[in-house]
């Protein structure tokens, strides 16, 4: 072996043990040796909030550290996130996010959503996926779907349908049930789910598409009547409850996928470390079972899975907020 050749030999035997070393002390190998904070930008009791606390208590026992839920709502989940999106890059101010985290940007036109849900964050991992229930209040003359649309025909304006607050999976769930059934109810934005279950049981508004941890409890006191659920499939905790597309919407389906993303530019070995973590919480028997108790089916997935899942629901539903002509107010 010549020089030249030795030369070579030696600097690329150099640059794998550099390699290995930086590869040794990376960022996760210390990872995570203060508090780390899981921001939910809507109020506590939704399913965002479940999710994250229960992930969250997991999460503490495997790092060793406090994980704590910090519910930053406003703004349809505007504000948590722009929250979020501001955080130092570096695993310990992670967000958690629902469908809206994508919708909001064509919702709220011309920058005003206030955040890039592509460019300033990066995807960890689906956490979950719940359907959504279309419930109403016990005193509205309707017990099915083709009931209610009866009595909205009759009633133009007259019903209003609340939601979680402007942007929300419910609330496009809910403008995408108005125009394939051709009805007018008034839309009632609230900051968050439990408070728009609290005026619905309270009668101040009639009708809600909920997510289905959220009302369940409600549904099995009498306090709500379940008249459909939005997925494809009948759910094993309402056998008797059809789905929408049953009552001639063919295709109509609508849950809640919930994830967990981290402010761009944080280490991939990082978001690697978080993404197993969460996945180990998620498949833990007991909270599995506490989870699926609530209406909550876990879904643990991967970056390239959850960037899919955002990519599809930017497409599907900016053409429903671009068809229906849904804004922000």
């Amino acid at each position: 072996m010549n020089t030249e050749m030795l030369g070579r030999a030696f600097k690329t035997l150099a640059t794998a043990i550099l390699g290995s070393c930086i590869a040794f002390s990376s960022h996760a190998n210390g990872y995570p040796n203060k508090p780390v904070t899981l921001v939910v930008p809507f109020t506590p009791g939704g399913s965002n909030d479940a999710l994250a606390r229960a992930v969250g208590q997991k999460l503490g026992e495997y790092w060793k550290q406090p994980v704590i839920v910090d519910n930053r709502p406003g703004a349809g989940g505007n504000v948590g996130t722009k929250q979020a999106a501001r955080a130092a890059a570096d695993g310990y101010t992670l967000l958690v996010v629902a469908n809206n985290f994508v919708t909001n940007p064509f919702l709220y036109p011309d920058g005003r959503a206030g955040y890039d849900p592509v460019k300033e964050f990066v995807p960890i991992t689906q956490l979950g996926r719940v359907p959504f229930v279309l419930v109403v209040h016990p005193g509205v003359a309707a017990k099915s779907t083709q009931e209610l649309i009866a009595l909205a025909k009759s009633q133009p304006g007259k019903l209003s349908y609340g939601s979680a607050g402007v942007g929300t999976p419910h609330h496009l769930t809910g403008e995408l049930f108005k125009s394939v059934a051709g009805i007018d109810m008034v839309h009632v934005p609230y900051r968050g789910a439990q408070p728009v279950v609290t005026d619905l049981i309270g009668g101040q508004i009639q009708v809600l598409f909920g997510v289905a941890n959220s009302v369940l409890p409600h549904i099995k006191t009498g306090a709500l009547r379940a008249l459909a659920v939005a997925g494809e499939q009948p759910l094993s905790y309402l056998p008797n409850v059809p789905t929408v597309a049953s009552a001639g919407f063919n295709g109509f389906r609508s849950e809640v996928w919930i994830g967990l993303v981290a402010p761009a530019g944080t280490p991939a070995d990082v978001v690697a470390k978080i993404e197993e973590s969460v996945g180990r919480a998620l498949r833990d028997p007991n909270v599995k079972a506490a989870l699926e108790a609530q209406g909550l089916e876990p879904a643990p997935s991967n970056p390239a899975a959850l960037k899919a899942l955002m990519q599809e629901d930017m497409v599907r539903w900016s053409k429903v907020i671009k068809d229906t002509g849904a804004r922000a107010e």
